[in-house]
C-alpha cells in the first residue's frame, strides 16, 4: 500500500498520528503535491492536542503548490485549512480574512457560516488595541514554495546534527517549547448553548505533566507552575449551577487551555460563571441544584411538599412557592356581599343597615389573601394578585419592582432591590425574539 492511500485511511479512522507519519512519507517522495499538504494540515488539526503552527505551515505551502498549478478546488481547501489553523492560533482577523476568500471562491462551502459565528464572537470580545483584531496576512502567503519535505514542528525534536549551525538549533527550541504567558497577563473567555458551557484559559506554555485542573459539581480550579518558579492558581466557586463532571472535558494546547462543562439542566441558560450566592449542604444535594442559586435564609416551618419548584425571592421569610400561591390566589372565591344577601331578614325587614354593610366592604378589601377579592380589581385576577403584592411589600422591594419593570420594558419585573440596584436593568425579550424601538 502507498503511503498516500495509508494516510488517507488513517485520517477516515482518526489515527491522526499516523495519518501525519504516512503523508510525511509521501510528501518526501511527491514535495510539490498540495494535496499532501492539506491532508497534513487536516491531521494536524485534528490531533489531541492540535498543532496548529504545523496546520498553518502545511496549509500555506499548500496554497501556493495550488496556485502554481491553477487548481481552483485544491485552492479552496488549502485556504480553508489555513483559515481554521489561524483560528487555532487565535488570529482572528487573519483568520476571517483568509475565510472570505474562501467564500469569494465557494460561496457553497458548508462550514462557512459555523466559522463566521465563532470568528465574530471572538473579535467581539476583544478591545481595539488587541493585535488578534488586525488583519496580517495576504491572500497569497510570504513563503517559499517548498522544493523538497519541510520538517513539521514536532519533529524538529530530533536530535540535531553535528553540524547544525547554533542559530537553527536555537530556532527548533523556541518552536518546540512556546513562550509562557506571564501572570498577569493571562487572561479567560467563555460561551455557552444549550448543553455545555466552554471556558478557555488563555495562556500559553502551561506544562502539561504539571498542570492541575479539578472540575466539580460547582467548582473549577486551575493551577501549574510558572517559569518564575511561582504557582498561577484560577478558581470559580460556585459556579452558576451544577455541571456532570463525568461528562466534562479538558485540552491543554500549546497556547490555551480549553474547558468544555457540561450542564445538568440541559438549556438552561447561565448569566455569569459564578453565582452570587453561597452553596449550601441542603442545595447542594437538592435535584433542583442546578437551577439558579436560592438564598441560604431558612424557613422556621418549611414547606413539606417538594413537587413545586423554589425561585429566588427577596421575601424575609424565604421562597415561596409561588405555583400554589397562584393558584390558590387566582381560585374563584365567593363575594362577602353576596353571601350576606342570602341572611335572613331581621326583624325590621332588611338584612344590615348602611353602616354595617359599609364594614362588610371594607373587611372584604382589606382581609388576608385567602378573603381577597379580585372582582374589585375590575375582573383582572393576575392585576389584582400583583397589586397585591405590591400593596404588601417593603419601600425596597417597591423600588426594585417599579425599577426593573420601568427600565426593562415590562419585559423584567424583580423584587430583589439588591441585584436591580447595581445598574440599569435591560431589556430581556423572550427567547426567539428580539427588542426594537418603536416603529423601526
Amino acid at each position: 500500500m502507498d503511503n498516500a492511500k495509508r494516510g488517507a485511511e488513517a485520517l477516515s479512522a482518526g489515527r491522526h498520528a499516523e495519518a501525519i507519519e504516512a503523508y510525511s512519507q509521501a510528501i518526501r517522495a511527491s514535495p510539490t503535491a498540495p494535496d499532501y499538504y492539506i491532508k497534513r494540515s487536516t491531521a494536524y488539526q485534528r490531533s489531541s492536542p492540535p498543532d496548529f503552527a504545523s496546520a498553518l505551515s502545511d496549509a500555506e505551502n499548500a496554497v501556493l503548490l495550488a496556485q502554481k498549478r491553477a487548481k481552483r478546488e485544491l485552492i479552496v481547501q488549502a485556504q480553508l485549512r489555513r483559515a481554521i489553523a489561524l483560528f487555532g492560533l487565535e488570529r482572528y482577523a487573519d483568520s476571517s480574512f483568509v475565510f472570505e476568500i474562501v467564500k469569494r471562491m465557494d460561496p457553497k462551502e458548508k462550514t462557512l457560516g459555523i466559522w463566521e459565528n465563532k470568528i465574530k464572537t471572538k473579535l467581539a470580545a476583544l478591545g481595539e488595541d488587541d493585535a488578534r483584531v488586525k488583519v496580517t496576512v495576504k491572500e497569497t502567503p510570504d513563503v517559499v514554495a517548498p522544493k523538497s519535505e519541510t520538517v513539521p514542528a514536532k519533529s524538529e525534536e530530533k536530535t540535531v546534527a553535528s553540524g547544525t549551525s547554533s542559530s537553527s538549533t536555537a530556532q527548533t527550541s523556541a518552536t518546540a517549547t512556546p513562550t509562557q504567558t506571564p501572570a498577569n497577563k493571562i487572561r479567560h473567555d467563555w460561551y455557552q448553548n444549550a448543553d455545555n458551557v466552554y471556558f478557555t484559559l488563555l495562556a500559553k506554555g502551561v506544562p502539561k505533566d504539571k498542570a492541575s485542573i479539578d472540575i466539580q459539581e460547582r467548582s473549577l480550579s486551575i493551577s501549574f507552575p510558572l517559569l518564575n518558579e511561582s504557582t498561577y492558581d484560577f478558581s470559580l466557586e460556585p459556579l452558576f449551577a451544577s455541571v456532570d463532571v463525568s461528562k466534562s472535558t479538558v485540552s491543554i494546547m500549546s497556547t490555551k487551555v480549553e474547558i468544555v462543562l457540561k450542564k445538568v439542566t440541559s438549556g438552561q441558560k447561565w448569566h455569569s460563571l459564578e453565582s452570587s450566592e453561597p452553596v449550601t449542604s441542603s442545595q447542594a444535594t437538592d435535584e433542583d441544584s442546578a437551577k439558579p442559586t436560592i438564598p441560604t435564609t431558612v424557613l422556621e416551618h418549611p414547606p413539606t411538599s417538594t413537587t413545586g419548584p423554589s425561585y429566588p425571592t427577596s421575601s424575609r421569610s424565604g421562597p415561596k412557592n409561588w405555583d400554589k400561591l397562584a393558584a390558590d390566589l387566582t381560585a374563584k372565591k365567593p363575594r362577602k356581599d353576596d353571601a350576606d344577601n342570602d341572611t335572613e331578614p331581621d326583624t325590621n325587614g332588611s338584612n344590615n343597615d348602611s353602616s354595617s354593610s359599609t364594614t362588610k366592604d371594607a373587611a372584604a378589601v382589606n382581609d388576608d389573601d385567602d378573603d381577597y377579592d379580585y372582582e374589585r380589581e375590575d375582573g383582572d385576577e393576575v392585576n389584582g394578585f400583583f397589586k397585591k403584592l405590591y400593596a404588601g411589600a417593603s419601600p425596597e422591594v417597591r423600588r426594585a419592582m417599579m425599577k426593573s419593570f420601568t427600565e426593562s420594558n415590562g419585559t423584567a419585573l424583580s423584587t430583589n432591590w439588591a441585584e436591580v440596584g447595581k445598574g440599569k436593568v435591560e431589556t430581556q425579550p423572550p427567547e426567539g425574539m428580539e427588542a426594537r424601538a418603536w416603529g423601526s
